[in-house]
C-alpha cells in the first residue's frame, strides 16, 4: 500500500467487513472497544505459529533464536512508533490495564505516603481509577478529580489550581473513550513536572488514532493496547521513561526476569526483562508490529483526519435530530472519533439492540466510566466509534436508522 488513504483498498484488507449480520452488510461502529484486524496482521501471526513458534531468550536452537529476534525487534519497532529513545523503556504487558496496575503496585506503593495527592479526571476509564483507589487505601494518599467545563471538556483552569507540591502523580487519559475529548496532556505534564509530580498517560484511545510521541510529551509512563489498533488481543505496552526504570520494582516474579537466584535471595535482570516474568506473548508482539506497519503505511495523520471527517459529518447530522443528545463537545477542536449519545425516551441498550437488527454494531452501557455517567446524570449512553475502515456511506446509514428508532416505541419520530 502506498501512503494514500485508499478507503476501498483498506476495506478489502479486513475480511470481517465482508460478512453480514442478520442478512445485512455489517457496519462496525464499535472500534473504541476493539478494532477489526487486517489480513496482513492475521497472516503475520499465522506465519509465526506455522514457521518459528518457540519460547524466547533461553533457547539455543534455531526456532528460539528466530522467535527471540522477532520479539526483541518488535520492542525496538514499538519504541520507534511512539518516539521512545530506548527499547528498554518498552514493557510488554497483557493490555493497558495491566500496565497501569504495574505502575500502581510496583512504583506508587513504594513512593507514595499518607497525605500525598493523586490527580485524575472524572472522565477516566475504570482501569485508570480503581488501581489508584487501591493505592490510596493502602498508602493514605488522597485522590483528587478534575471535572469538566460546560462544553464537557477537561477544566484545565481547575487543574492549574489543583497542582501543587503535594501532588506526586497525575494519571490521565489522552483521549476519552466516552466524550471523545483529546486532553492537553503536554501542558498537563509540564505543569506536573514543575511541581515534581510524575505523570501516567492512558493512551488506549489515542495511540491507535493519532501520532503520539512520548519524547515530545515528556510523560513518565504511557500505556496502550494492541487490540484497539488492528493488533491482537492479549498484548499491550507500558512505556517507562528511561530515568524512571530503576525506580520501578518488578511486578511479577518468576522465570525470565532474573539475573541470579539463590536459595534465599535473587537478583533481577535489567529492564525491560525484570518486568516480564514468565513466557511472553511472542505471537502478540509480532502481531502488534504488523499492526504498526499497517497503520504507518496509511499514515497516522491521515487516519486522524479521516476519523475527524466522519465524526464531524456524524455530529452535524445527529445534531439536527431534536430527540438526540450528544455527550461531549460538538466542535472538532481536539476531538477524536467517538460519539456518545442519548435518544430521548429510549434506553441505550434498546438503541444498540435495534441498530443491531440493521447490522450496525454500536456500544451501549456505562463504558467502564461510572463516575462520569453519574457526573453527566445519565445511567448509560450509546456510543458510535469510528476507525480507518468506516465510510461516509456507513455513517449516513447509521443516521438514517437512528431516525427510525423512536418509532419502535410509538413515538412520532
Amino acid at each position: 500500500m502506498d501512503n494514500t488513504f485508499d478507503i476501498k483498498q483498506i476495506r478489502k484488507d479486513f475480511p470481517i467487513l465482508q460478512t453480514t449480520a442478520y442478512g445485512k452488510p455489517l457496519i462496525y461502529l464499535d472500534s473504541g472497544a476493539t478494532t477489526q484486524k487486517p489480513v496482513q496482521v492475521i497472516k503475520t501471526m499465522e506465519r509465526y505459529y506455522k514457521e518459528y513458534n518457540a519460547n524466547v531468550h533461553r533457547g539455543a536452537h534455531y526456532l528460539s533464536i528466530m522467535a527471540t529476534e522477532a520479539h526483541e525487534t518488535a520492542r525496538e519497532r514499538v519504541a520507534g512508533f511512539i518516539g521512545a529513545s530506548n527499547s528498554s523503556s518498552i514493557i510488554f504487558t497483557r493490555n493497558a490495564t495491566e500496565g497501569i496496575n504495574l505502575i500502581a503496585y510496583a512504583w506508587a506503593m513504594d513512593h507514595l505516603k499518607a497525605g500525598d495527592e493523586i490527580i485524575l479526571t472524572i472522565a477516566e476509564h475504570h482501569s485508570n481509577i480503581l488501581p489508584w483507589q487501591y493505592v490510596a487505601q493502602k498508602t493514605g494518599a488522597i485522590l483528587k478529580y478534575v471535572y469538566l467545563t460546560e462544553d464537557e471538556r477537561l477544566d484545565i483552569d481547575q487543574y492549574r489550581k489543583m497542582i501543587n507540591s503535594k501532588v506526586r502523580l497525575v494519571t490521565i487519559q489522552h483521549m476519552s473513550n466516552v466524550l471523545g475529548i483529546i486532553n492537553p496532556v503536554e501542558e498537563i505534564i509540564s505543569l506536573a513536572h514543575e511541581k515534581g509530580a510524575r505523570v501516567l498517560v492512558d493512551g488506549a484511545q489515542s495511540v491507535p488514532h493519532m501520532p503520539v510521541d512520548v519524547s515530545k510529551l515528556d510523560c513518565d509512563f504511557l500505556v496502550f493496547s494492541a487490540h484497539k489498533m488492528c493488533g491482537p488481543m492479549g498484548i499491550g505496552v507500558l512505556y517507562i521513561k528511561k530515568n524512571m526504570l530503576d525506580q520501578v520494582n518488578p511486578f511479577l516474579f518468576g522465570g525470565e526476569m532474573i539475573a541470579e537466584v539463590e536459595e534465599q535471595s535473587a537478583t533481577f535482570a535489567p529492564a525491560p526483562l525484570k518486568f516480564e516474568a514468565g513466557t511472553p506473548n511472542v505471537g502478540g508482539s509480532i502481531g502488534l508490529v504488523s499492526a504498526i506497519d499497517y497503520l504507518e503505511s496509511i499514515g497516522m495523520d491521515k487516519i486522524l483526519e479521516h476519523e475527524r471527517q466522519l465524526t464531524s459529518f456524524a455530529i452535524k447530522k445527529m445534531s439536527s435530530l431534536d430527540f438526540i443528545k450528544i455527550h461531549g463537545p460538538l466542535n472538532m477542536k481536539n476531538r477524536g472519533g467517538v460519539i456518545s449519545f442519548s435518544v430521548k425516551g429510549v434506553h441505550p441498550h434498546d438503541v444498540a439492540t435495534i441498530l443491531d437488527q440493521d447490522g450496525i454494531a454500536v456500544r451501549s452501557g456505562h463504558h467502564c466510566a461510572q463516575p462520569l455517567m453519574k457526573y453527566l446524570d445519565v445511567p448509560a449512553t450509546s456510543r458510535a466509534s469510528f476507525y480507518i475502515y468506516n465510510t461516509m456511506e456507513e455513517v449516513e446509514i447509521f443516521i438514517n436508522r437512528l431516525k427510525n428508532i423512536r418509532k419502535w416505541f410509538k413515538y412520532g419520530s
